[in-house]
């Protein structure tokens, strides 16, 4: 007893046992038990709840999320490669036009030359001059010369001139020039490009439309296998119980699963043609940086939106807006504009060149410096270029091709208008045509849903057949897949109405 209590026990410093404190460290051990216990449980509930939050956070990141056309659309207007390639074609109108208008830029220029030889200061030449164009054609020149030399040419003024001058053309250049014309073209072309970048947009939306109701249907369809094999297992396991109670025959349960195994392999193809949607769809997903993304895997289309009727309005209405707003058809205007602009510089070959030149000339640097009358009568300087080709070869060739530039763009304007007209009539047609067909479908849909609950009655009261209901279901089915290729193509035909019309921005 004694070694015992050496062992576990405490022992004073003369050996002998102490029994008073073993009440006090019993009680001491069980307190910071109790207390180890409440920080675990303390912990524990910590760690669930971060769990929890954890697991919360992950389901939500993966629950279905809809991805409207809307949305669709003005990612694609943001970020695709072909949209904002479109808007570059401004930008490179911009640059042709600031480019143009560098024709009617000031020049500054110098002329200086010197010679000396063997002693001898034969003539010092120096001329700067500032050259101004204006809008109208003609130039505005103004410089000093300060010329010197024992041996200076007679033309030329000895000492410090000044001069003010204009050259204008009277004949060839004096309503059009090639400055001018360039100019003008580049304005038309900045505003050309604009409709060509509506065209390019128009094209592109609507190619993103028709991959977003492809997919909206393909997922539509998938949802229908995926109810009716529910509602196949449900029908399955009535079944069996109905076969254990001795009610049904096995055969039965076999039939019912075998439909199933029908719907699953057409489930299948279904879920195949969806996947190959989404990655359809995911051409037109592009990020800031140019670089594509794959449609999410928890994206889901508008349903509601795929289900509800499109309407496009008036079929006069739309042609109206085609003929005034289809970027092609003012991309056409705009160059018959640019090519009118040829037209008549073309006509300006036909003319004799005539330019005259004036200046006032002033002593020193102060070209109006003392200016009247006096001055105008003896202080000038004056010229005229003439020139004229005999037979005009030339100039004729070049204005009656401008002039059959014009002929044939207009031929090619008229048979676009006629193009587009004729386009958007058949695109509303279309549409007209699958929406009748939609409401004989809707119509059919609520028949063929009423013979199948009469069919399912009538079995549960032992007067039909599981082949019966199999065979109604199956009806139906097939009724709403088509009704589902026909949705498609009506919401398709909806879009190409408006894209027929260059509408789609």
């Amino acid at each position: 007893m004694f070694l015992f209590i050496m062992s576990y026990g405490v022992t004073s410093m003369d050996s002998h046992p102490n029994f008073t404190n073993l009440p006090q460290r019993k009680a001491m051990r069980l307190k910071r038990r109790n207390r180890m216990k409440c920080m675990s449980k303390q912990y524990s509930v910590l760690i669930l709840l971060i769990c929890s939050i954890m697991y919360a956070g992950a389901v939500k990141a993966q629950q279905p999320e809809v991805l409207t056309p809307e949305q669709f659309i003005e990612w694609i207007r943001q970020y695709h490669p072909v949209a904002r390639q479109a808007g570059l074609q401004v930008e490179k109108a911009e640059a042709e036009l600031l480019s143009a208008k560098g024709g009617f830029d000031p020049t500054a220029g110098l002329n200086a030359s010197r010679k000396t030889f063997d002693g001898k200061n034969y003539y010092y030449y120096t001329n700067p001059e500032l050259k101004i164009p204006t809008p109208i054609g003609i130039d505005v020149k103004t410089g000093i010369e300060n010329n010197g030399g024992d041996y200076i040419t007679s033309e030329v003024t000895k000492g410090k001139t000044s001069y003010l001058g204009l050259e204008v053309p009277l004949m060839k250049g004096l309503l059009m020039d090639k400055r001018r014309a360039v100019l003008r073209q580049a304005k038309i072309y900045r505003d050309q490009s604009e409709q060509e970048r509506r065209s390019m947009l128009n094209d592109l939306l609507f190619d993103a439309y028709t991959s977003y109701w492809q997919w909206a249907g393909a997922y539509q369809l998938y949802s229908i296998y995926n109810r009716y094999i529910s509602i196949g297992y449900k029908r399955l396991q009535l079944l069996r119980n109905a076969y254990a109670n001795g009610d049904k025959a096995m055969m039965d349960t076999v039939e019912a699963y075998t439909q199933i195994q029908s719907y699953e392999m057409q489930q299948a193809d279904a879920l195949l043609k969806l996947n190959n949607a989404a990655l359809e769809l995911s051409n037109f997903l592009w990020f800031g940086n140019d670089s594509a993304v794959l449609l999410p895997s928890h994206y889901r289309p508008d349903t509601l939106q795929f289900a509800i009727n499109k309407e496009v309005g008036q079929v006069e209405n739309i042609l109206s807006q085609a003929v005034l707003q289809h970027p092609d058809l003012r991309s056409y205007e705009f160059k018959l504009d640019a090519l009118e602009v040829e037209r008549r510089l073309k006509f300006q070959s036909l003319l004799p060149y005539l330019t005259v030149k004036a200046n006032l000339l002033n002593r020193d640097y102060y070209a109006l410096k003392g200016l009247n009358g006096a001055l105008l009568e003896n202080n000038y300087k004056w010229g005229i270029d003439f020139k004229l080709p005999l037979f005009l070869r030339e100039g004729r060739g070049d204005y009656r091709k401008a002039q059959l530039k014009i002929k044939e763009t207009n031929l090619q304007f008229e048979n676009k208008r006629w193009q587009v007209t004729n386009k958007v009539r058949s695109y509303f047609n279309e549409y007209a045509i699958l929406q009748q067909q939609l409401r004989t479908t809707n119509s059919m849909y609520n028949n063929y849903s009423a013979l199948l609950r009469n069919e399912e009655l009538k079995f549960s009261q032992g007067e039909s057949s599981l082949f019966m209901i199999n065979s109604r279901e199956s009806k139906l089915i097939e009724l709403l897949q088509k009704q589902t290729e026909l949705r498609i193509k009506y919401l398709k035909a909806s879009y190409a109405v408006s894209w027929a019309a260059g509408l789609l921005q």
